[in-house]
């Protein structure tokens, strides 16, 4: 159904896509291509919120080229909108081009478009297809697709660990397992986040920013802290520089509330069991804020309820080489009896990164 030009150039719209993926949300990361007899007419991807999504972007490009992309070929890495947000619909956009063809990676699971656009092409005579490297589309936007298909947030655990698989040493420090090189790199998955979420452990005792310094990026994620008892100081370093700060809390205490709003912060009421915050609450909150991506830099003790409650999707772990014996690890989870049990990942990319060592990998659930 396919042919070799076509995945070739579907897949240089999924590297276009990628290229907003600092600044798209809480839109998806799309890109498109517009093709006549092999040869690119114009291309673009998606620009910030409220203006050009990436099919009026290639449109435009191919018309400062010089190009008229009447009969032309177009390769899109999601289904084209269908509905007036900020924006006009792409759809229609397409339509008016006169484009003879539309080849869309993946259906947009968004309930305002799902099918609607490529509807729209077709009443338009447009001939459409759909599907062509179809995961691999899904995967550029998995926050997005588990916004709108799951009602939460994609979460990513990012983990800075020796090759003994420990994150700090018994007495809680950590700083720095890994090179300026992994640090760099871990601040770039910063950057392509919606947002970096902590624990009050590790604020207490690393009192890092959380914010995107060592990369260039258009915007802040939003910092979230969840801190059931709201033990956190005022004066620190997460409360300070660019971007908002959300604290998720479980005990009420209207004196200390009151410092934090005072300090800048916003504060969220998500009381669960034993007076711990209500994470599934805080990631369905967070998704009702167009929250695609989630980023958890955080303590063994936290990433092990996130993972035990169900909600880690990925893990990012540099690995260093080092080894530091007795010390703390990744994740907090109960001791097995039975190997059948254990939680099982998928490694999606393993790459060496300055002298450590990143690797991606994605929970089975």
């Amino acid at each position: 159904m396919y042919s070799e030009s076509d995945h070739e150039f579907m897949l240089r719209s999924l590297a276009l896509a990628q290229r907003s993926a600092f600044h798209a949300t809480p839109n998806p990361r799309v890109g498109c291509v517009i093709v006549r007899e092999a040869r690119v007419l114009g291309e673009g991807f998606t620009q910030p919120p409220g203006s050009n999504h990436a099919e009026v972007e290639a449109i435009l490009d191919a018309r400062r080229n010089g190009h008229d992309v009447r009969g032309s070929t177009v390769y899109v890495s999601l289904e084209p909108c269908s509905h007036f947000g900020r924006t006009p619909p792409c759809a229609t956009a397409l339509s008016e081009a006169k484009v003879a063809r539309v080849i869309a990676a993946v259906e947009d699971p968004n309930p305002l478009v799902s099918g609607r656009g490529l509807e729209m092409l077709r009443n338009g005579g447009v001939d459409v297809r759909c599907g062509l490297l179809e995961q691999e589309a899904a995967d550029v936007n998995a926050g997005f697709f588990s916004r709108m298909k799951r009602g939460r947030p994609w979460v990513r655990l990012k983990i800075a660990a020796s090759l003994d698989g420990k994150t700090a040493l018994a007495n809680g420090v950590s700083q720095w397992i890994t090179s300026d090189d992994a640090r760099r790199d871990g601040h770039a998955w910063r950057a392509r986040s919606c947002a970096v979420v902590t624990g009050i452990g590790t604020v207490q005792s690393d009192n890092p920013q959380l914010n995107v310094r060592l990369v260039p990026t258009p915007r802040q994620p939003l910092r979230v802290l969840i801190d059931s008892r709201l033990e956190v100081d005022p004066a620190a370093h997460i409360f300070e520089g660019e971007g908002q700060v959300l604290v998720a809390y479980a005990v009420k205490d209207e004196a200390r509330e009151t410092v934090l709003i005072q300090r800048g912060a916003e504060i969220l009421h998500l009381p669960g069991d034993r007076g711990k915050v209500d994470l599934k609450a805080l990631m369905k909150a967070l998704a009702a804020r167009s929250i695609n991506e989630v980023h958890v830099e955080a303590g063994f003790k936290l990433n092990g309820s996130i993972v035990r409650a169900g909600l880690a999707d990925e893990l990012l772990v540099y690995l260093a080489p080092s080894l530091l014996g007795e010390a703390l690890g990744m994740v907090h989870l109960p001791a097995l009896s039975d190997l059948a049990k254990a939680q099982r990942l998928k490694f999606r990319e393993v790459a060496q990164v300055g002298d450590d060592v990143r690797v991606l990998a994605r929970f089975v659930h």
